[in-house]
């Protein structure tokens, strides 16, 4: 039995984005109470765009010298439209965790908004993907993961008041997730995710000055977790899930992708000396078995000979 080394070292790479995402939940926690949801949102995604941008012009000028005749943006009216539309639904999804957050404990917000491990297969099918039932399986073993993990002993699934808007947070990740997957295999993964935060950027620096008041001092006193959320979290983590996501069934990325919330619960043990119950362990384990064997080939249909 052999893996595809394609699919493995993807699936590896949205693991590095899911456990910089995991070990930024600290940073998120710390800048928002320095500032409004827009203003965070609005400082880290420009940071990102100044860190994409940077790192555009090295890669350019690499192949400048290597007598590459290619234009800066590849591919410029595709990656618009690509990085639009990814933007729109990222900054939809984002807002809407931001707003909704805040009305309920943390396990049931991560819980909530990682249920696009559930939504991407079944949105799938809408778009001619149909996950086979080892891949539906590995769905479910990782929702029973999530819920022990975040739930289990904590809280209830009746949802009230702002909840709805992090099941709306799903949903809108779930779009998220699926636009990348279209785009991604067609235009470059940098500029892709370059496109995607400035469009992020600009609408919520819109948001920023119509609800919010931000002021220098808001800036000074988040700087680090700007930094950290801006450069890690938004410019390598989200590129790497673009470029991860290329040729990877969205199934499989949704699953590690979710990932987050066991990475999270992991950096509180490990740094915050948070303890984790062994429900909540045993729920990271089944969580890690659905993403190994994911990766396991289908076993190929025997042929019956005929008489």
């Amino acid at each position: 039995m052999q893996f595809d080394k394609k699919q493995l070292r993807n699936t590896l790479l949205l693991l590095a984005a899911s456990l910089i995402w995991g070990t930024a939940f600290v940073a998120q926690s710390v800048g928002s109470g320095y500032m409004g949801p827009y203003t965070f949102l609005a400082a880290r995604s420009w940071l990102g765009c100044a860190f994409l941008m940077g790192l555009m012009i090295f890669r350019h000028a690499g192949r400048r010298r290597r007598g590459s005749g290619l234009p800066f943006f590849i591919n410029g009216r595709e990656l618009l439209r690509g990085g639009t539309l990814c933007g729109i639904a990222l900054f939809a999804a984002s807002a809407a965790q931001q707003a909704g957050i805040g009305t309920t404990t943390t396990a049931k917000a991560g819980f909530l908004t990682a249920l696009y491990v559930v939504l991407v297969p079944v949105m799938g099918i809408f778009f001619g993907r149909r996950p086979g039932v080892k891949l539906w399986g590995c769905v479910a073993v990782s929702l029973v993961g999530l819920y022990l993990l975040c739930l289990a002993g904590h809280d209830t699934l009746s949802l009230t008041g702002g909840e709805w808007l992090l099941l709306l947070c799903a949903l809108l990740f779930s779009f998220q997730i699926m636009l990348v997957s279209h785009f991604s295999p067609h235009l470059d993964g940098v500029q892709l995710s370059f496109m995607q935060f400035f469009v992020t950027a600009v609408l919520s620096t819109i948001f920023m000055f119509v609800f919010e008041e931000p002021s220098l001092a808001q800036f000074k006193g988040a700087a680090i977790s700007i930094f950290y959320c801006g450069v890690l979290s938004s410019g390598v983590a989200y590129t790497l899930q673009i470029i991860g996501q290329r040729e990877l069934d969205p199934t499989i990325a949704s699953m590690a992708m979710c990932m987050e919330s066991v990475f999270s619960a992991l950096a509180g043990w490990l740094v915050l000396n948070e303890r984790l119950s062994s429900t909540e362990l045993a729920g990271c384990v089944l969580m890690f078995t659905a993403i190994i064997a994911a990766q396991l080939p289908d076993r190929p249909a025997k042929k019956h000979s005929k008489a």
